[in-house]
């Protein structure tokens, strides 16, 4: 699952590619915007963790998983 995180007063975004459900990452943001924690805290799929603080945070774009294609077949 593609994950794009928006961090105020920074120039570009994060993007992460998480192994974690949609809900999962959902429920990770609203603990953090609701005040539960104060690190928004993803691991992206090899296992590397992303830590954001919450009071920075603009914006969170979640994503469809995404499908690798291998090959010269037509698009």
């Amino acid at each position: 699952m593609e994950v794009k995180i928006g961090v105020q007063h920074a120039p570009r975004e994060i993007v992460l590619e998480s192994g974690q459900s949609a809900e999962e990452v959902e429920s990770a943001v609203s603990d953090a915007l609701g005040g539960k924690a104060q690190l928004l805290s993803l691991t992206d799929d090899k296992g590397r963790k992303v830590l954001v603080p919450a009071d920075k945070i603009a914006y969170v774009e979640i994503g469809e998983p995404a499908v690798r294609r291998v090959g010269f077949g037509a698009l």
